[in-house]
């Protein structure tokens, strides 16, 4: 809301302009950091997906909106620069609350369903500190408009001067401060700096006529406070004690190690990407032995690629069978957890740092087995799962060479299945669906192979890594998916991110009850 700022009133309550820009661009950067810090705070639990970030942004722009209005309305009666320091002062106090009461806040919102848990979480958390940075700008303006005919270009600095900060903010929050510094620790810096900046203005005022000493003794206990969250703030870090031996942060994912009666799971934005053994390091995800059966079609250990490290179980399972293994893993935390923390030896792969498909474009070498597992519950990258790609993969293939790629689905038959077969047949002339989990209508893993040789039976070879059972009962309930009316997925045309929130609803549902069972709070 712009308002009009009469003559008379001009200088009544002088501000530095030079401060007023730096109120507003601290404020404009905290909105945007907040919004993103959300992904964080929000996805362990839900998963980070288009729904977790529909919701952020709607209660984003419905706070701003909010607060434009109120902001503009409070600006009218009388505008201050003290009222402007404890608008920012607020949304501030109510950032440091974040990291205390997230935990409580999600517990009390699960009862309302997993769609609509994310939506109430969101608007518990942030509406309120989004909504008072939102009345800052409208009331900036107001302050530094000297008379009617300097609204517009006040309004038009200030709004610049707080969207580059807003820039600032998500350029840095992103590819360098959630990863070197934690998501708690960067959401108390936030609160911190919206603190720090009004104390400053505050203590400003003390100089000026007319000042409120008052103003300087809140500065003060809002510096005191800004130190007493720092010295008691919860950090996400790890607990061996309750079986949290790890936490990091990286430019893509929240990750952790944790260890449970079931075994050690890598959580990747809570979602589980990996349990095993850690005595034995054998894996409790059947998949994996199903995807080994492509070793079965070779009569000798050969060359294999694998598109997503994880834990490195598959990786594991294949190096010890002698093959000469690579992986590519774009996320350098993935790899380091795999290494410290799931028995992962240099000896037993090369990986390549970087994203898959760019390895693919870039390497010239041939595989006979090409595995694609970089897709969890909560995402699954397009740009791997299109016809283009997987021209690009067979290109990678030796001619009896096998593409193995594992996906997570509601059902056999789910949608994902048969557009990922449909799309496969480009490149491939034989496509086989290979179910990982018993129900036909349930949450599981379908492992599809592709090939432009026969798939006939594979070998009996003895395996002794206890996935047997999970490699026969896939085989004997192969089928040839259904391909009519399922649509071809291209660079240019591909609905998947619609598909995983589907199943990410399905799998975040299950994996909630999954933790309640074991009694673990991740």
């Amino acid at each position: 809301m712009l308002t009009a700022v009469s003559p008379s009133n001009a200088g009544r309550y002088p501000m530095s302009s030079l401060y007023l820009y730096v109120i507003v661009f601290v404020s404009g950067a905290a909105v945007l950091a907040l919004e993103i810090l959300g992904t964080r705070i929000l996805g362990p639990f839900y998963g980070v997906s288009l729904f977790l970030w529909s919701a952020l942004i709607s209660v984003t722009l419905l706070a701003l909106s909010l607060g434009y209005a109120l902001g503009g309305r409070w600006a009218d009666r009388e505008a201050t620069p003290t009222k402007l320091y404890y608008l920012v002062a607020s949304a501030g106090l109510w950032t440091l609350l974040i990291p205390w009461i997230r935990r409580p806040v999600l517990l009390i919102a699960e009862p309302f369903g997993l769609r609509f848990a994310v939506l109430v979480a969101a608007f518990a958390l942030f509406f309120a500190p989004l909504t008072l940075l939102g009345m800052v700008s409208p009331y900036a303006i107001k302050l530094r408009a000297r008379s009617i005919d300097e609204v517009g270009r006040a309004a038009g600095d200030l709004y610049a001067v707080s969207t580059v900060g807003g820039v600032v903010a998500a350029l840095l929050t992103g590819f360098f401060l959630i990863p070197n510094f934690g998501v708690s620790r960067l959401t108390y810096g936030v609160g911190a700096s919206l603190i720090v900046v009004a104390a400053a203005g505050m203590f400003s005022e003390r100089r000026k006529e007319g000042a409120d000493s008052g103003d300087v003794a809140t500065a003060v206990v809002l510096v005191l406070v800004s130190a007493a969250f720092a010295w008691l703030l919860p950090r996400d870090q790890a607990d061996p004690e309750i079986g949290l031996r790890a936490v990091r942060q990286s430019p893509y994912a929240e990750l952790r190690v944790l260890d449970t009666a079931a075994g050690r799971h890598l959580l990747i934005d809570g979602g589980i990407h990996t349990i095993v053994d850690p005595a034995s390091w054998q894996s409790s995800f059947s998949y994996v032995g199903v995807v080994g059966l492509a070793r079965r079609f070779f009569d000798e250990p050969g060359s294999m690629l694998l598109v997503g490290l994880g834990g490195g179980s598959v990786l594991k399972s294949f190096a010890a069978d002698g093959w000469s293994a690579t992986a590519v893993e774009i996320d350098p935390v993935v790899v380091d957890l795999a290494r410290e923390y799931f028995g992962l030896s240099p000896e037993e792969g090369t990986i390549h740092e970087m994203d898959g498909r760019e390895f693919l474009i870039h390497d010239d070498h041939t595989y006979d087995v090409v595995v694609l597992d970089a897709f969890g519950s909560s995402s699954i990258p397009f740009h791997l799962i299109t016809r283009e790609s997987f021209g690009l993969i067979a290109s990678r293939l030796a001619d009896d060479g096998i593409f193995v790629m594992n996906l997570e689905t509601e059902g056999w038959s789910d949608v994902l299945v048969r557009s990922v077969s449909v799309s496969l047949t480009a490149h491939f002339v034989w496509v086989l669906a290979l179910p990982a989990h018993e129900a036909p209508n349930g949450l599981g893993n379908v492992v599809i192979f592709a090939s432009n040789r026969r798939l006939d039976e594979p070998s009996a070879a003895a395996e002794a890594d206890g996935l047997e059972t999970y490699r026969t009962f896939a085989w004997q309930n192969r089928f040839i998916p259904e391909r009519a009316g399922a649509p071809i997925l291209t660079d240019d045309l591909n609905p998947v991110d619609l598909w995983s929130e589907r199943i990410n609803l399905r799998a975040r549902r299950d994996l909630h009850e999954y933790f309640r069972d074991l009694g673990v709070s991740w």
